[in-house]
């Protein structure tokens, strides 16, 4: 069956989650291994979601490369209904990457539609004994989780002057109002950050693309 993503999440948050414990073990050679550290969490509860689709007969399907954009399509259709999967230490704040700032860049100036993808987003407690408890779940857009930092309009990881992903803020795990209120919004702090990065040549470029693309979608204009 097809199932919209509220409901999906409606079905997650309706789970009493202080009675479920999980756990991570590897066996080889008959050696039993329970995993203690954050590593591989984000893996394991897309994994675990995966199959909690398939036992509930929810309709999903995977991109055919794994590591491509997004996680889960909900529908038939490749451009509407798309999930992605992030995951946290709850003890913690949010440091996941929401995506590659240039590889992102580069799909929503393409395929404009990629912004309205839903973020499914797990905060998780690991105790030493490596059982793990969820501790909250949201559902979010991302202009809900992105975040602005001094340097750039948009909150990054940069090495060396060099930006690799887009970082979330903190605001959404209290239930805060985060910095972007729209879409819109996050857009503007794309278009402004990479103005900084990559100069003024680069960025008209890529709006007068993005503005093509963004206008057959959602019919709609869109002025920086």
């Amino acid at each position: 069956m097809i199932l919209t993503v509220n409901k999906i999440f409606f079905k997650l948050k309706s789970i009493d989650w202080t009675k479920a414990k999980g756990i991570i073990s590897f066996n080889l050679a008959d050696i039993n291994v329970t995993i203690n550290t954050n590593d591989t969490v984000g893996l394991i509860l897309q994994a675990w979601l995966k199959e909690y689709l398939n036992k509930n007969n929810i309709l999903f399907r995977e991109p055919s490369n794994t590591q491509e954009f997004p996680d889960f399509l909900l529908s038939h259709s490749n451009i509407e209904n798309l999930l992605e999967i992030k995951s946290f230490n709850f003890s913690k704040s949010p440091t996941f990457d929401i995506a590659n700032f240039d590889s992102y860049c580069d799909s929503i100036r393409e395929n404009p539609y990629r912004l309205d993808a839903d973020y499914i987003i797990f905060g998780y407690d690991m105790e030493k004994t490596g059982i793990i408890t969820i501790k909250d779940i949201w559902l979010k857009k991302i202009w809900e989780i992105a975040g602005t930092s001094k340097k750039y309009p948009l909150k990054t990881q940069v090495k060396r002057n060099i930006i690799y992903n887009i970082r979330p803020n903190t605001a959404f795990k209290n239930y805060n109002a985060s910095p972007f209120k729209s879409r819109e919004q996050f857009i503007h702090a794309i278009y402004e950050t990479l103005l900084v990065y990559k100069g003024s040549k680069f960025v008209y470029n890529w709006l007068n693309i993005f503005s093509i693309n963004y206008k057959a979608y959602y019919n709609a204009e869109f002025k920086i």
